[in-house]
């Protein structure tokens, strides 16, 4: 039992580290410039982030809070890139003004003690 209530409580923790590095990571983007136009944006193929506009580009964020940037970079696997690309076309259909708008893939890594790293165009998806 306390092996679970260990694993739970980890869960939790990880949960409020995520959460943290999200809201970093929106003044960030806010102070670069982004206007941020959804966050935890959800959808039956997948789910973002943080969606964010700078002039006409939608940039579909995906935050990574870990110690190392090497452990960040490995998290956003190629199923979660896919996973994100969909969402993307499905945040799209429910948001058709920003249909003719340019799509990158962001990725912000949130380490401790340190400044947000911004990867633009962390990702490309081709379909």
């Amino acid at each position: 039992m306390a092996t679970g209530s260990r694993r739970a409580d980890l869960g939790r923790r990880a949960q409020r580290r995520g959460r943290a590095g999200e809201r970093l990571a929106v003044i960030w983007l806010r102070l670069k410039g982004y206007r941020i136009l959804e966050r935890n944006f959800r959808s039956a193929v997948g789910e973002i982030d943080i969606i964010a506009r700078r002039g006409r580009i939608i940039c579909a964020v995906e935050v990574k809070a870990r110690d190392e940037i090497g452990a960040a970079l490995d998290a956003v696997s190629s199923r979660q890139q896919r996973r994100v690309a969909r969402a993307v076309l499905a945040y799209l259909q429910q948001n058709p003004a920003y249909l003719g708008f340019n799509i990158r893939f962001d990725a912000v890594f949130i380490r401790p003690w340190r400044w947000p790293q911004h990867l633009r165009a962390a990702w490309h998806f081709d379909g």
